[in-house]
């Protein structure tokens, strides 16, 4: 039985569908960087629980970054299936960003580790109902109690956005075989 791909939805925002997930990681972080999307995340949930409208001078931003966010999440999740595969190329280069992130050492080390932590608490499904939840709240003006967690999976999020940096600054290698006999006899 042949396994689905998941597709990762980037022709909106990238201008072109790519279905290698390392290629799609590039684009997105050429869209824009880290600190763009943890800072814009970080509003986008703060503006959930405030009676004010996010973005209000340009809503349209909003709508960007759920399309972006989203092919994120497939990349994750497609990232989570790559574990068993491929491995991280570059060593350790600084303990000074890894205490800047908030990954553990095991997880800087291995970022992989990140997704499949995210994907064994949350499905896919989740994290994009999250996505759609948490921007709806932030674009009403009406003061809501949001019902859902949105704690827990901006966490994974957040994690995901590090570990995801990681793998793309330090790039990628296949696991030969004689990697995955260590693998699993170590």
């Amino acid at each position: 039985m042949k396994k689905r791909k998941t597709p990762f939805e980037t022709s909106f925002w990238a201008g072109y569908s790519a279905g290698n997930p390392f290629k799609v990681l590039d684009a997105f972080f050429t869209f824009a960087d880290l600190d763009y999307y943890k800072q814009s995340l970080s509003e986008v949930v703060l503006y959930s629980y405030k009676t004010e409208v996010c973005k209000q001078d340009n809503p349209s931003d909003i709508f960007v970054l759920y399309t972006v966010i989203k092919s994120f999440f497939r990349i994750c999740y497609c990232l989570k299936e790559k574990s068993k595969k491929w491995k991280i190329a570059g060593s350790l280069q600084s303990e000074t960003v890894f205490r800047l992130s908030s990954l553990t050492k095991g997880e800087y080390e291995n970022p992989f580790v990140v997704f499949e932590k995210a994907f064994e608490e949350k499905t896919l499904e989740e994290f994009e109902l999250f996505l759609y939840q948490t921007l709806e709240l932030s674009l009403s003006p009406h003061a809501a109690d949001p019902a859902p967690d949105l704690t827990t999976p901006y966490i994974h999020v957040i994690r995901m956005l590090d570990a995801a940096e990681q793998i793309r600054e330090r790039g990628v290698e296949k696991i030969k075989k004689t990697d995955r006999i260590d693998r699993v006899m170590g």
